[in-house]
């Protein structure tokens, strides 16, 4: 996930102040990525000494106000036009853990998989019921970040399908073998 870029995103549309930034973040992607307002001020400070941002002022609260640059809406632009590569994410630990369930010795790499499947049918429903819980009014960011963890909680529970079929069943936990 890119702070940076998110805050470039909203600086976009005026000038904020870091708190505001913060809620702003968080509500666009439906409080999935939850911001420490340091990371956000640290954030701040790396932009404006890149010259993305430059100090925008104060409001009438005396807080400080930042606003984005030429440079910063060049860099916005540059990142949106750039798709996301699958080596730019994080490593997927669920896989990690599945690949060394199977082969390690002793792990039962079915009841990995059950434990995993469970939690992943909880985590599907509690994101549908909380999608059914929006209004026609819901914000369109919103409904995307809720709609792109529903998918990607079914492709989990599809590939978790497959991992059991490749492994031989919910009944073998032996590491697979290669078939001639």
């Amino acid at each position: 996930m890119s702070v940076r870029h998110g805050l470039l995103a909203l600086l976009s549309q005026g000038p904020r102040y870091g708190y505001q930034l913060k809620t702003e973040f968080e509500a666009s992607t439906a409080d999935t990525c939850p911001l420490n307002i340091g990371q956000v001020y640290t954030t701040l400070s790396r932009l404006e000494r890149d010259g993305l941002v430059s100090r925008a002022g104060e409001d009438e609260q005396g807080r400080v106000r930042y606003a984005i640059t030429p440079d910063g809406h060049g860099e916005l632009d540059r990142w949106f036009a750039k798709p996301v590569s699958r080596a730019d994410r994080p490593r997927d630990e669920l896989v990690v853990k599945l690949a060394m369930a199977a082969t390690t010795p002793g792990v039962d790499v079915a009841a990995v998989v059950q434990a995993q499947r469970s939690s992943t049918m909880r985590t599907l429903q509690e994101l549908t019921r909380a999608k059914r819980g929006f209004d026609a009014s819901a914000e369109t960011a919103q409904r995307l970040v809720l709609d792109s963890m529903i998918f990607q909680a079914e492709a989990e529970q599809r590939w978790l399908d497959h991992c059991e079929a490749v492994l031989g069943g919910p009944s073998d936990s032996s590491p697979a073998k290669e078939t001639p």
